[in-house]
């Protein structure tokens, strides 16, 4: 049953993809409301600053709507499209920017968690593994963020990245090894 909203869904994703390659300016912006969280979590991710995802997330559905024309469909889902887009424009971002956004972004706590020490303690650990992955390359950033924090197979992870999926499996593998060092390393000057 799963299976089939699922069908459905990318259905209905490649006929709106489709009227807004036509200039369907509706047709976009159901494409928006389903991808706007999703693109958001990735750059905020990336840049740590709520008003830079802000203006970065409006940007990159600015430059598909303005590149719509071009898109081809491929084996991977439209967000992967808006994603690599995503990628650019935080590249760009921190290429344009002389004071790199600072690790000390804004996070904002959980207000249901029911004890506040577990909240902060968790707000420490993502402080300290935001960091960890921030010393990563580039490319092994985007692995880990678009694998675990979007939940992409590696297939889309190849497609966004422009890689071959073998070549995003091996990334993440050293991404994780070389997290994995930098996280024990902290602890052990904690």
């Amino acid at each position: 049953m799963q299976s089939n909203r699922f069908e459905e869904r990318m259905s209905d994703e490649v006929t709106l993809v489709q009227r807004a390659i036509d200039r369907d300016a509706n047709a976009f912006g159901r494409l928006y409301v389903m991808h706007m969280e999703r693109v958001f979590s990735y750059i905020y991710y990336r840049v740590g600053s709520r008003a830079d995802a802000e203006d970065l997330t409006q940007q990159v559905f600015l430059n598909a709507w303005q590149a719509i024309g071009r898109y081809r469909k491929t084996a991977s889902p439209f967000v992967a499209w808006l994603m690599t887009i995503g990628h650019n424009l935080v590249v760009n971002f921190y290429h344009t920017r002389k004071d790199k956004v600072s690790l000390d972004a804004e996070m904002l706590a959980d207000d249901s968690a029911p004890d506040p020490e577990l909240t902060a303690e968790a707000g420490f650990e993502r402080q300290r593994l935001r960091r960890a992955i921030l010393q990563l390359r580039a490319d092994e950033q985007q692995v880990i963020t678009l694998r675990f924090m979007e939940g992409f197979a590696f297939a889309e992870i190849a497609s966004v990245m422009k890689k071959k999926e073998g070549n995003t499996r091996v990334i993440m593998h050293r991404a994780l090894a070389k997290l994995r060092d930098i996280m024990e390393k902290e602890g052990e000057q904690s």
